[in-house]
């Protein structure tokens, strides 16, 4: 038998997947975008671009900005009791409306 691949976007099927209407290029302001440390955000993949995702576990949940790293933002989002610190690129963030 052949043994199941467990990749990084596996069962992501429907998980990561856009609706007819947003497909297509995404609008710059949402790359161009500059987040502010303590602003919270809104963890949701954009699954055309490939580059800073986070892991899809992540998709869904909110988060604070800590700091930057490059292009891209670390963020700390609670899971069950624990603190967990990702980096994800501006394309995968949203802002929370406080």
């Amino acid at each position: 038998m052949v043994r199941h691949s467990k990749g990084y976007r596996n069962r992501t099927r429907k998980l990561l997947r856009k609706s007819p209407r947003e497909r297509g290029m995404i609008p710059l302001s949402r790359i161009l975008r500059e987040y502010k440390e303590g602003e919270r955000v809104a963890i949701k993949i954009d699954p055309s671009v490939h580059k800073g995702q986070p892991h899809r576990r992540f998709h869904g949940r909110t988060g604070v900005i800590i700091g930057k790293r490059g292009r891209a933002y670390i963020v700390r989002v609670l899971m069950g009791g624990y603190e967990k610190t990702i980096i994800a690129r501006p394309e995968h963030l949203r802002p929370l409306e406080a």
